[in-house]
Protein backbone atom coordinates (compact mmCIF):
# COMPACT_ATOMS: atom_id res chain seq x y z
CA UNK A 1 0.00 0.00 0.00
CA UNK A 2 2.56 2.49 0.74
CA UNK A 3 4.09 1.72 -2.50
CA UNK A 4 0.95 2.58 -4.75
CA UNK A 5 0.85 6.14 -2.79
CA UNK A 6 4.34 6.87 -3.35
CA UNK A 7 4.16 6.00 -6.77
CA UNK A 8 1.09 8.60 -6.92
CA UNK A 9 2.31 11.88 -4.76
CA UNK A 10 5.38 11.25 -6.77
CA UNK A 11 2.99 11.66 -9.85
CA UNK A 12 1.37 14.09 -9.13
CA UNK A 13 4.26 16.35 -8.28
CA UNK A 14 5.57 15.39 -11.70
CA UNK A 15 2.52 16.82 -12.90
CA UNK A 16 3.49 19.86 -12.37
CA UNK A 17 6.94 20.02 -14.31
CA UNK A 18 7.12 22.16 -16.69
CA UNK A 19 8.51 19.37 -19.63
CA UNK A 20 5.39 17.40 -18.81
CA UNK A 21 2.84 20.02 -19.48
CA UNK A 22 2.72 19.64 -23.48
CA UNK A 23 2.60 16.11 -22.90
CA UNK A 24 -0.52 16.45 -20.17
CA UNK A 25 -2.17 18.74 -23.11
CA UNK A 26 -1.64 17.26 -26.12
CA UNK A 27 -3.37 13.58 -25.93
CA UNK A 28 -6.53 15.64 -24.61
CA UNK A 29 -6.62 18.00 -27.70
CA UNK A 30 -6.45 15.17 -29.96
CA UNK A 31 -9.32 12.97 -28.03
CA UNK A 32 -11.64 16.14 -27.63
CA UNK A 33 -10.85 17.51 -31.37
CA UNK A 34 -11.84 13.98 -32.48
CA UNK A 35 -14.73 13.10 -30.26
CA UNK A 36 -16.27 16.30 -30.45
CA UNK A 37 -16.23 15.69 -34.74
CA UNK A 38 -17.52 12.80 -33.71
CA UNK A 39 -20.27 14.05 -31.48
CA UNK A 40 -21.14 16.09 -34.65
CA UNK A 41 -22.72 13.51 -36.26
CA UNK A 42 -24.02 11.19 -33.86
CA UNK A 43 -24.87 13.34 -30.63
CA UNK A 44 -29.05 13.32 -31.82
CA UNK A 45 -28.94 9.46 -33.41
CA UNK A 46 -27.42 8.19 -30.11
CA UNK A 47 -29.52 10.46 -27.83
CA UNK A 48 -32.47 8.26 -29.30
CA UNK A 49 -31.15 5.13 -29.31
CA UNK A 50 -30.50 5.61 -25.56
CA UNK A 51 -33.94 7.11 -24.89
CA UNK A 52 -35.33 4.21 -26.99
CA UNK A 53 -33.33 1.75 -24.70
CA UNK A 54 -34.55 3.10 -21.40
CA UNK A 55 -37.85 2.40 -22.83
CA UNK A 56 -37.60 -1.11 -23.16
CA UNK A 57 -35.99 -1.68 -19.63
CA UNK A 58 -36.80 -2.65 -16.20
CA UNK A 59 -36.37 1.09 -15.27
CA UNK A 60 -39.54 2.12 -18.21
CA UNK A 61 -41.91 1.69 -15.16
CA UNK A 62 -40.27 3.51 -12.62
CA UNK A 63 -40.10 6.67 -14.83
CA UNK A 64 -43.48 6.43 -15.96
CA UNK A 65 -44.69 6.43 -12.08
CA UNK A 66 -42.47 9.13 -10.70
CA UNK A 67 -42.20 12.77 -10.99
CA UNK A 68 -38.74 11.83 -13.43
CA UNK A 69 -41.25 11.58 -16.41
CA UNK A 70 -40.78 15.48 -17.31
CA UNK A 71 -37.45 15.10 -17.73
CA UNK A 72 -36.90 11.74 -19.15
CA UNK A 73 -36.77 13.10 -22.44
CA UNK A 74 -32.95 14.83 -21.57
CA UNK A 75 -31.72 11.76 -20.31
CA UNK A 76 -30.41 10.86 -23.76
CA UNK A 77 -28.58 13.95 -23.86
CA UNK A 78 -27.46 13.95 -19.91
CA UNK A 79 -25.67 10.59 -21.19
CA UNK A 80 -24.73 11.46 -23.88
CA UNK A 81 -22.35 14.15 -21.92
CA UNK A 82 -21.01 11.69 -19.75
CA UNK A 83 -20.32 8.94 -22.64
CA UNK A 84 -18.17 11.93 -24.35
CA UNK A 85 -16.70 12.59 -21.72
CA UNK A 86 -14.85 9.23 -20.75
CA UNK A 87 -14.59 8.73 -24.53
CA UNK A 88 -12.40 11.56 -24.15
CA UNK A 89 -10.22 10.87 -21.23
CA UNK A 90 -10.04 7.05 -22.43
CA UNK A 91 -8.79 7.69 -26.02
CA UNK A 92 -6.21 10.37 -24.47
CA UNK A 93 -5.21 7.27 -21.99
CA UNK A 94 -4.65 5.36 -25.27
CA UNK A 95 -2.95 7.59 -27.32
CA UNK A 96 -0.48 8.50 -23.81
CA UNK A 97 -0.23 4.46 -23.93
CA UNK A 98 1.28 4.49 -27.36
CA UNK A 99 2.40 7.85 -27.90
CA UNK A 100 4.18 9.42 -25.18
CA UNK A 101 4.84 6.45 -22.65
CA UNK A 102 8.50 6.51 -23.65
CA UNK A 103 9.05 10.15 -23.25
CA UNK A 104 7.31 9.78 -19.77
CA UNK A 105 9.73 6.86 -19.04
CA UNK A 106 12.69 8.69 -19.55
CA UNK A 107 11.97 11.40 -17.45
CA UNK A 108 11.18 9.46 -14.63
CA UNK A 109 13.89 6.92 -14.89
CA UNK A 110 17.10 9.65 -15.30
CA UNK A 111 15.32 11.46 -12.19
CA UNK A 112 14.73 8.40 -10.00
CA UNK A 113 16.19 5.48 -11.22
CA UNK A 114 19.63 6.93 -13.41
CA UNK A 115 21.13 3.12 -12.38
CA UNK A 116 18.82 0.95 -13.04
CA UNK A 117 20.00 -0.73 -16.39
CA UNK A 118 17.40 -0.70 -19.31
CA UNK A 119 17.53 -4.65 -20.94
CA UNK A 120 14.71 -3.65 -23.51
CA UNK A 121 12.53 -6.72 -22.69
CA UNK A 122 9.30 -5.63 -23.65
CA UNK A 123 8.22 -5.71 -27.89
CA UNK A 124 6.07 -3.28 -29.92
CA UNK A 125 3.46 -6.48 -30.35
CA UNK A 126 3.70 -7.13 -26.89
CA UNK A 127 2.64 -3.45 -26.42
CA UNK A 128 -0.01 -3.59 -28.48
CA UNK A 129 -1.36 -7.05 -27.39
CA UNK A 130 -1.68 -5.20 -24.05
CA UNK A 131 -3.77 -2.23 -25.38
CA UNK A 132 -5.91 -3.57 -28.11
CA UNK A 133 -6.74 -6.40 -25.59
CA UNK A 134 -7.47 -3.22 -22.82
CA UNK A 135 -9.25 -1.39 -25.21
CA UNK A 136 -11.92 -4.58 -25.79
CA UNK A 137 -12.46 -5.28 -22.81
CA UNK A 138 -12.72 -1.68 -20.81
CA UNK A 139 -15.68 -1.18 -23.62
CA UNK A 140 -17.26 -4.56 -23.01
CA UNK A 141 -18.00 -3.91 -19.57
CA UNK A 142 -18.92 -0.13 -20.16
CA UNK A 143 -21.44 -1.30 -22.17
CA UNK A 144 -23.00 -3.92 -19.52
CA UNK A 145 -22.44 -1.00 -16.59
CA UNK A 146 -24.69 1.55 -18.66
CA UNK A 147 -28.21 0.11 -18.31
CA UNK A 148 -27.35 0.13 -14.54
CA UNK A 149 -26.18 4.02 -13.89
CA UNK A 150 -29.35 4.55 -13.12
CA UNK A 151 -29.85 2.54 -9.88
CA UNK A 152 -26.23 3.10 -9.00
CA UNK A 153 -24.75 -0.07 -9.47
CA UNK A 154 -23.67 1.04 -12.87
CA UNK A 155 -20.69 3.74 -11.38
CA UNK A 156 -19.74 1.05 -9.54
CA UNK A 157 -19.15 -0.61 -12.61
CA UNK A 158 -17.92 1.67 -14.72
CA UNK A 159 -15.06 2.38 -12.39
CA UNK A 160 -13.99 -1.39 -11.51
CA UNK A 161 -13.87 -0.95 -15.93
CA UNK A 162 -11.46 1.74 -15.30
CA UNK A 163 -9.42 0.25 -12.67
CA UNK A 164 -8.78 -2.42 -15.61
CA UNK A 165 -7.99 -0.93 -18.21
CA UNK A 166 -5.45 1.34 -16.17
CA UNK A 167 -3.55 -1.54 -14.87
CA UNK A 168 -3.72 -3.21 -18.26
CA UNK A 169 -2.57 -0.44 -20.36
CA UNK A 170 0.19 0.73 -18.23
CA UNK A 171 2.36 -1.92 -16.49
CA UNK A 172 3.61 -3.81 -19.86
CA UNK A 173 4.84 -0.42 -21.38
CA UNK A 174 6.14 1.08 -17.88
CA UNK A 175 8.65 -2.47 -17.80
CA UNK A 176 9.40 -2.94 -21.20
CA UNK A 177 12.36 -0.56 -21.25
CA UNK A 178 14.21 -1.53 -18.32
CA UNK A 179 12.62 -5.57 -17.29
CA UNK A 180 13.75 -8.56 -19.45
CA UNK A 181 11.35 -10.79 -21.23
CA UNK A 182 11.99 -13.04 -17.48
CA UNK A 183 12.09 -9.66 -15.37
CA UNK A 184 8.71 -8.78 -17.40
CA UNK A 185 7.22 -12.00 -17.19
CA UNK A 186 7.82 -12.26 -13.30
CA UNK A 187 6.43 -9.19 -12.50
CA UNK A 188 3.48 -8.72 -14.09
CA UNK A 189 2.51 -12.28 -12.51
CA UNK A 190 3.05 -11.09 -9.35
CA UNK A 191 1.48 -8.43 -7.31
CA UNK A 192 -2.09 -8.19 -9.00
CA UNK A 193 -3.15 -7.13 -5.74
CA UNK A 194 -1.26 -3.78 -5.78
CA UNK A 195 -2.06 -3.54 -9.33
CA UNK A 196 -5.24 -3.57 -9.16
CA UNK A 197 -4.88 -0.80 -5.93
CA UNK A 198 -3.13 1.48 -8.16
CA UNK A 199 -5.74 1.08 -10.99
CA UNK A 200 -8.27 1.44 -8.43
CA UNK A 201 -6.69 5.14 -7.30
CA UNK A 202 -6.52 6.53 -10.63
CA UNK A 203 -9.29 4.99 -12.09
CA UNK A 204 -10.98 7.08 -9.27
CA UNK A 205 -9.34 9.82 -10.67
CA UNK A 206 -11.59 9.76 -13.88
CA UNK A 207 -14.50 10.70 -12.36
CA UNK A 208 -13.59 13.38 -10.25
CA UNK A 209 -14.34 16.65 -12.51
CA UNK A 210 -11.40 18.92 -13.82
CA UNK A 211 -8.91 16.05 -11.64
CA UNK A 212 -10.05 13.98 -14.40
CA UNK A 213 -7.98 16.38 -17.09
CA UNK A 214 -4.84 15.18 -15.50
CA UNK A 215 -6.13 11.41 -15.38
CA UNK A 216 -4.11 10.06 -18.49
CA UNK A 217 -0.75 11.45 -17.68
CA UNK A 218 -1.03 10.85 -13.82
CA UNK A 219 -1.78 7.87 -14.45
CA UNK A 220 1.07 7.03 -16.57
CA UNK A 221 3.04 8.26 -14.25
CA UNK A 222 2.12 6.64 -10.88
CA UNK A 223 2.43 2.70 -12.95
CA UNK A 224 6.23 4.07 -14.04
CA UNK A 225 7.29 4.68 -10.92
CA UNK A 226 5.38 1.89 -9.49
CA UNK A 227 6.83 -0.66 -11.82
CA UNK A 228 10.27 0.82 -11.66
CA UNK A 229 10.61 0.57 -8.28
CA UNK A 230 9.21 -2.89 -8.22
CA UNK A 231 12.17 -3.45 -10.94
CA UNK A 232 14.31 -2.01 -8.96
CA UNK A 233 13.48 -3.99 -5.84
CA UNK A 234 13.37 -7.26 -7.62
CA UNK A 235 17.19 -6.91 -8.73
CA UNK A 236 18.26 -6.20 -4.90
CA UNK A 237 16.63 -8.72 -3.83
CA UNK A 238 17.95 -11.20 -6.96
CA UNK A 239 21.70 -9.79 -6.38
CA UNK A 240 21.08 -10.14 -2.50
CA UNK A 241 19.99 -14.09 -2.52
CA UNK A 242 22.82 -14.58 -5.22
CA UNK A 243 25.54 -13.43 -3.46
CA UNK A 244 24.08 -15.51 -0.41
CA UNK A 245 24.36 -18.43 -1.89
Amino acid sequence: MIQIFNAFSLSFRNLFNVKILWILVWPLLVASLFWLIVGVFFWTPSAEWIAEIISFTFMKEWFDESALLKITDGIGSILNVIILVILVIVTAMIITALFVMSSLIDFVAKRYYPLLQRKNGGSLVGSLVHVISAIIIFIVLLGISLPFWFVGIGMLMSFLAAAYLNQRLFSYDALSEHASKEELEILLATNKLSLWGLGLLTGLIQFIPVLNLFAPTLTALAFIHFELARLENYRQKSSSDSSQK
